[in-house]
């Protein structure tokens, strides 16, 4: 087949797995939702009122034509972001695609749907609780991220990394363990969709079509067909590894 006829091929294919499995793997969370995944930072990072990991993923692409420096990200190589919310399976629960590598994540995530609907309080968040152990006023529930975002009541970040005292140390502690679960989604969504591990050779909004039929297929995966040897792996990694090799 023509090279054109192949990539029609690919791009509908990658369309169909996208609008067959959205909804099944990458639903609209729920309240229950989000209190299971808080359970899950509970129980696995000991980060209580944690609604989700977020960080942003350069995909690498080979430099669009007539595109400048927009692709060009402070890593040196041209790229598309991928932002996710990551549970403590390491799936996807909200995803942001197809930004300009060189935009911070932090501002991609104030402009995407994502940060919009987190602020309106739009995403079904449970109210305010109080922390295990705490009888002090109810404590929002958030997302996590790094030093790039913004604090705000929907998003806590670590503490600046100079002059800690030992609550804030072991703060920014359990912070780094709750938002590692983001950090493993994309090793482990990297290394099995290895089409990720060298630039993609395609036009940036098919770029994003192939983006997206992989997210689905990974949460697909890590719902019905993950081991107990992958986790192992990916948890005996150092925090901050992207170096996750996966069947």
């Amino acid at each position: 087949m023509g090279t054109s006829t192949i990539a029609g091929v690919v791009r509908a294919t990658c369309s169909a797995i996208w609008m067959r499995l959205k909804a099944l793997v990458l639903p609209h969370p729920t309240r229950q939702q989000w209190l299971d995944i808080a359970q899950g930072f509970l129980e696995r990072a000991q980060f209580p009122n944690c609604i989700g990991a977020l960080d942003g993923k350069h995909i690498r692409v080979k430099k669009p034509p007539n595109s400048g420096s927009q692709y060009y990200n402070y890593k040196q190589f041209f790229s598309v972001v991928l932002l996710a919310l990551a549970d403590t399976n390491y799936r996807f629960i909200i995803v942001d695609i197809g930004s300009y590598g060189s935009t911070a994540d932090a501002r991609i995530f104030r402009a995407s749907r994502m940060g919009r609907w987190l602020q309106s309080n739009q995403l079904d968040v449970p109210q305010p609780a109080n922390l295990p152990g705490s009888t002090g006023p109810p404590a929002p529930y958030v997302v996590v991220g790094d030093e790039g975002f913004a604090l705000s009541s929907q998003l806590m970040r670590p503490f600046p990394r100079r002059g800690l005292d030992a609550k804030r140390r072991s703060f920014n502690y359990r912070l780094s363990r709750a938002r590692r679960f983001v950090e493993c989604a994309f090793g482990i969504f990297t290394h099995k969709w290895r089409v990720f591990l060298s630039p993609i050779q395609l036009a940036p909004q098919n770029v994003n079509v192939v983006i997206k039929a992989c997210v689905v297929l990974h949460n697909y995966v890590r719902t019905y067909e993950a081991t107990p040897d992958e986790d192992a792996q990916v948890e005996s990694l150092p925090s901050g590894s992207d170096n996750i090799q996966l069947g």
